[in-house]
């Protein structure tokens, strides 16, 4: 295991994305800090009202389908599924 306790290492990065739910009519902007083959950081505004489940959008057009793991203040770590 890797830092952290984390199966795979995960890399600093600085990234534009999105929180997309409720079948593709709700989006939210979000900060990428730091990625990985399993899951990423999140920054947000707030996350109230952000479910449990959504896909990511990044500004590289990746996407990935995630579930939250962690919520810490204005931070959420996401496993991708």
């Amino acid at each position: 295991m890797t830092e952290n306790n984390r199966n795979t290492e995960r890399h600093r990065t600085l990234k534009g994305g999105k929180i997309v739910f409720n079948d593709n009519k709700s989006t939210l902007d979000c900060t990428v800090r730091n990625l990985s083959q399993t899951g990423c950081l999140l920054k947000v505004t707030s996350p109230i009202g952000i479910p449990d489940r959504f896909r990511l959008i990044m500004s590289d057009s990746q996407r990935f389908d995630c579930e939250i793991a962690w919520k810490r203040g204005n931070e959420i770590g996401v496993a991708f599924s």
